[in-house]
């Protein structure tokens, strides 16, 4: 772009006595602050026309990617398309003006929605019953670990302290069990990324609360051991917890609760379209099968014949006053039911065609560690040929020259060069065939003009930076403090 404001900052555009607003004379007569609460010193602020400030963020606001913009192929986040039906019906007066605090006969109509997506929810993943409260993914896989923990408390169980985590899974999930005072043990994986089964038999004992997974695993791959290590947590008293990342392929193909889990989180923002990114919004429902029901935190919502109230009594543990991020809980049911039973089992094998598609498009020239079917993304290990020293970080920057978001790279872990590439259901096979022709462009130019990718990218407005100096010394303020502020 030529405007001279894109890409400057507020404070550059400043200039001394310019006002971008003009209040009128206070009628309603004045407070003044007591001397504690006053500025010694004038903020710091900048001094715009309006017609400025409406510009620099407009312009700005151009630089946020998402996926209304272009292909968003980022692996085990599930950037799928968001309908604007969504918007529409969050944004509706009925929803968008409650409060929290109104009485139940007030809000009929958003009690049914919770009450309703619970039973979907229930449907879908063949779980008992779910809570709608945690506020994020993660907030829900602490939600799911305090409910097992309640569960073997209340059974006078408390030398179950340990929980037992794939080596290939989500960082969340160490993390989760840690907050809630578990002892996470590290089961390994087989070349494929499943878990071991031969391994994990060494780690149980009576000490074991429960066994975290993801399926299909992060490498995209299902775990066909399921059964199997179900039956082996629980034969020694554990409980199975589904981490609900990656559930997105299973809409329509099977159902967790049917494998053997115990307790699950979904990830409401990924596997139901509302959008996300940049810190929230999300909202992280938990599931449980029967027998764990009343282990769930209030408060819930009740069916009585035709209302809806509120339960408040009863609380095992306890992760929110209320109930919910009600915006995102409108979005995800407006998803379901627009797309109805029928088109729901569609997700899942779509998801799955486009990701074996590109995988199978590419894989002469990026490198596939595991062969055979995926789900609904897959790992390549980089470039097969790395001759000439481009990285995968090369080649994500690269893609960005292409107006594609870069997809997942350097996790998992498994693998020196990861590239994670997750298409969703949502993408044309025009879109995912145009992906697929800039990918390889991407690697003959790797290795035909190496610095032309490892100097990329070279049309953003910013161009390549230097990632560790900019993490270990960030410039958090526009101007340097002085050592006397």
């Amino acid at each position: 772009m030529n405007n001279k404001l894109y890409g400057h900052l507020i404070f550059e555009l400043s200039k001394s006595g310019r006002k971008g607003y003009s209040l009128p004379e206070a009628t309603m007569g004045g407070y003044s602050l007591p001397s504690t609460m006053r500025r010694s010193n004038d903020a710091e602020l900048p001094e715009c026309d309006e017609m400025t400030v409406v510009r620099h963020y407009t312009n700005h606001s151009a630089n946020n990617f998402g996926v209304n913009n272009g292909f968003y192929p980022l692996g085990s986040c599930t950037m799928k398309y968001n309908p604007v039906i969504n918007e529409e019906t969050a944004a509706m007066t009925g929803f968008a003006g409650l409060h929290p605090l109104q009485p139940a006969e007030t809000c009929q109509g958003a009690l049914e929605v919770y009450y309703k997506l619970q039973q979907s929810l229930s449907a879908i993943t063949g779980l008992s019953e779910f809570t709608l409260n945690p506020f994020a993914g993660a907030h829900g896989e602490l939600t799911g670990l305090m409910v097992i923990r309640a569960y073997h408390q209340s059974r006078g169980d408390d030398k179950r302290v340990k929980v037992i985590v794939p080596d290939t899974a989500h960082g969340t999930n160490p993390a989760s069990a840690a907050v809630c005072g578990l002892e996470v043990v590290e089961v390994k994986s087989n070349a494929d990324g499943s878990v071991d089964v031969e391994h994990l038999k060494t780690l149980l004992d009576d000490s074991i609360a429960a066994m975290m997974m993801t399926n299909p695993n992060t490498l995209g791959m299902f775990e066909r051991d399921i059964p199997t290590i179900a039956q082996l947590v629980h034969d020694c008293g554990g409980l199975m917890y589904y981490d609900g990342a990656n559930l997105n392929p299973l809409l329509g193909a099977c159902r967790p609760g049917d494998m053997g889990f115990d307790v699950m989180h979904i990830n409401l923002h990924k596997t139901f379209s509302t959008p996300h990114g940049g810190g929230g919004p999300g909202s992280g429902p938990v599931g449980v099968r029967k027998g764990l029901e009343h282990l769930l935190p209030r408060p819930r919502v009740i069916c009585e014949g035709d209302t809806y109230r509120i339960e408040t009594d009863g609380e095992a543990i306890h992760v929110g006053e209320f109930l919910g991020n009600f915006a995102v809980i409108v979005r995800a049911y407006t998803y379901i039911l627009s797309l109805g039973k029928e088109n729901l089992r569609m997700v899942g094998p779509l998801a799955t065609l486009n990701a074996n598609y590109i995988k199978e498009s590419l894989k002469d020239l990026y490198l596939l560690p595991i062969n055979g079917l995926c789900k609904h993304e897959f790992v390549f290990d980089g470039l097969k040929d790395k001759s000439t020293g481009v990285t995968t970080m090369d080649v994500a920057k690269r893609l960005l020259d292409y107006g594609y978001h870069a997809p997942t790279i350097y996790f998992p872990l498994l693998f020196h060069e990861s590239l994670m590439i997750e298409p969703t259901e949502s993408e044309s096979l025009d879109t995912i065939e145009g992906f697929i022709q800039v990918m390889r462009q991407i690697a003959k130019e790797a290795a035909t003009d190496p610095e032309l990718v490892k100097t990329a990218p070279h049309s953003t407005p910013i161009g390549r930076v230097d990632d560790v100096l900019a993490a270990k010394h960030p410039v958090l303020t526009y101007r340097q403090l002085s050592s006397e502020s």
